[in-house]
């Protein structure tokens, strides 16, 4: 038994990949398939509750549960048949309520989303394996569905149910995996014209072309959503100004609570197809009351068909008053929301005029923003209506071509002018002195109030765009007039010279003073002007920083040495540095003036420790310590 187990050949990696395989896709379809049935089952559960407390039912369970079955393939845009009627002609149902659509649309989408996600142990599904596999499951359970409310009080016809369906579950398992992968960029098709495919690459797939998109797709978006809640509003406000109609079509629809709850869920399922009708109302179509009227804020032509429901009991009637014109507000507002939500990112607050958008770029902007609206508001109105019955009930609710002109219509007309006056108005040109006081740039170092690059001067550094730290290039000049700096204390001249920050100030004010300003003396040195970065000297030595001169005393800083300015003058490119170089502070004359005026502060407490002479080599003279260039010991010990 031993050496059976020992010399049994191993599996094959082949077929171990194999049955992996065939296990993630097995998964998939069951996540497609429990999706389905879930959203199934959660309005199963609605039916049968609503069945279970009528006191009348029409129908057993197994009516009950085709009722459901119905009714979710409603939500999926399957138009269903009701057979029984008075007229003894079958009745189609074709207003999908949107919300009811929205359950199917978010499962199938979470499903294709899930089977995307790694699994330790099994290979991954491409996108399109996961679009397949749990649309597949879905449909397997959709087709069922179809089949078993076949002989119930709503049916739906097989081929127009294989026609609809595939759609909403396609759509939402590929916006799924699509999420999944990071919403990626989609490339071009293969099967476009050549000369189609250089234009959207040099159009829309560039970056600034997919930034553009965006920015379109945000503001279409807005608008559109601002269309409907303004929709939604009138609807509201319909409401209640009918609402004694409204109530007594709610009470004689059901005598029981439990026919009442139904008719208020019901209710509840259509109010964004309300919102929808509203929104068409507003921009002019309207929407069809029947085959022979039409509600718009003009008034209502002809003669309505209207069944009752408490919904269609707020329709207004009669010729339009001002109050009914008011609704052309909703469609204003979209169009300024597309241009708001195009200049937010095409002009920002403040911006100057070369980082914004050009005008063309703008309006084409707003332009497509407005075409994405119209798209949104078209689809929308499709599916917000449908027929309710036969004969004169065969239409209700919007034309969707008619509403989406005119979405198009209100938002390009309106959103593109004011994207265009709005971005104007922000690049409008501004000055320090038009911003008020408590808005001015502060002055920057000592020299700031003498107009060497401040506001009053008119220089470019004066402009409020500038940084604080930005010190301009062209900044003070031969007559500068720079304050001087104050002079150094008894510990500053024991320790060799002025701390950081008095070398910062000595070298602001010394940035364009030219030859005279004094920024260097700190131990009995001679002057140094220039740009002095720092002045650390044991015996006499001035300019112990840096200096930028451009004449021949740049290192000692004599009295005829030229600064910042004359370097500015021959290098305009040239900027000054804000800091202090490092070799000035760790110099061996600077340290040597330190650690003695230490040991004298210290008043003997401090030992005199003997230099050690170490194995490197003397440093050589320094060439800036004192006049001569010799390095002078000052006695003290070096740290």
């Amino acid at each position: 038994m031993t050496q059976l187990t020992e010399h049994s050949a191993p599996l094959s990696s082949a077929a171990a990949l194999e049955r992996g395989r065939a296990a993630t896709l097995t998964s998939a379809v069951l996540r497609g398939a429990f999706a389905a049935g879930l959203g199934l089952g959660a309005i199963a559960v609605l039916v049968m509750a609503m069945w279970i407390t009528s006191p009348f039912p029409d129908s057993g369970a197994g009516g009950a549960l085709r009722i459901a079955a119905g009714l979710w393939l409603l939500g999926h845009g399957v138009e269903l048949v009701r057979p029984d009627t008075l007229s003894g002609t079958p009745a189609p149902i074709g207003v999908v309520p949107l919300l009811l659509m929205g359950l199917p649309a978010w499962l199938a989408y979470r499903a294709a989303r899930d089977a995307l996600e790694p699994d330790e142990g099994r290979p991954q599904l491409t996108g399109l394996g996961a679009v397949c596999t749990v649309s597949g499951g879905y449909l397997l359970v959709g087709a069922s569905a179809v089949l078993y409310a076949g002989g119930g009080a709503l049916t739906a016809h097989p081929l127009r149910a294989a026609l609809t369906l595939p759609v909403l579950t396609v759509l939402s398992a590929a916006a799924g995996a699509w999420t999944a992968h990071g919403c990626p960029r989609l490339p071009l098709p293969q099967r476009l014209p050549g000369a189609v495919r250089r234009a959207l690459a040099r159009t829309f797939w560039t970056p600034a072309g997919r930034r553009g998109v965006a920015v379109a797709g945000r503001s279409g978006a807005a608008a559109c959503l601002l269309l409907v809640g303004g929709g939604a509003l009138l609807v509201g406000a319909s409401l209640v100004w009918h609402g004694d109609p409204a109530h007594t079509s709610f009470v004689q629809l059901a005598g029981d609570w439990s026919g009442r709850v139904a008719v208020l869920l019901l209710g509840l399922a259509l109010v964004p197809n309300a919102a929808v009708w509203g929104a068409a109302y507003g921009l002019g179509p309207g929407f069809a009351l029947g085959t022979t009227a039409t509600a718009t804020p003009l008034g209502v032509v002809g003669t309505p068909a209207l069944p009752s429901f408490p919904l269609l009991a707020a329709v207004p009637d009669g010729p339009g008053t001002p109050l009914n014109w008011a609704a052309a507000g909703v469609p204003v507002v979209a169009g300024l929301a597309v241009a708001w939500f195009t200049v937010r990112v095409a002009a920002p607050p403040f911006a100057l005029r070369e980082e914004a958008w050009s005008a063309r770029g703008t309006a084409l902007t707003a332009a497509l923003g407005g075409v994405v609206c119209a798209g949104l508001t078209a689809v929308l109105a499709g599916l917000a209506g449908g027929p309710l019955g036969s004969g004169r009930l065969a239409a209700f609710g919007p034309v969707w071509w008619l509403t989406g002109a005119a979405a198009l219509a209100w938002t390009v007309a309106l959103g593109v002018p004011a994207a265009l006056l709005l971005r104007l108005w922000r690049l409008r040109e501004r000055r320090p002195k038009d911003l008020p006081a408590a808005e001015q740039p502060p002055a920057t170092g000592p020299g700031a109030a003498s107009g060497a690059g401040g506001a009053e001067s008119g220089a470019p550094g004066g402009a409020w765009w500038r940084m604080p730290w930005r010190r301009p290039a062209g900044r003070g000049g031969a007559g500068a007039a720079a304050p001087g700096p104050r002079a150094p204390s008894e510990e500053e001249e024991a320790i060799g010279g002025l701390d950081i920050l008095d070398a910062l100030d000595v070298a602001e004010a010394g940035a364009g003073a030219g030859p005279g300003g004094s920024a260097g003396a700190a131990a009995g040195g001679t002057t140094g002007a220039g740009r002095t970065s720092g002045a650390s000297g044991a015996s006499g030595a001035s300019g112990a920083g840096r200096t930028s001169g451009a004449s021949g005393a740049g290192r000692t800083g004599g009295a005829g040495s030229t600064g910042a300015g004359a370097r500015e003058a021959i290098d305009p490119a040239f900027e000054p540095y804000d800091f202090l170089p490092a070799e000035a502070w760790h110099e061996r004359g600077a340290r040597e003036a330190r650690w003695a005026a230490f040991k004298e502060a210290s008043g003997g407490l401090m030992a005199d420790f003997p230099a050690t002479p170490g194995p490197l080599a003397p440093e050589p003279p320094s060439p800036r310590k004192g006049g001569s260039g010799t390095d002078e010991d000052p006695g003290g010990v070096t740290p």
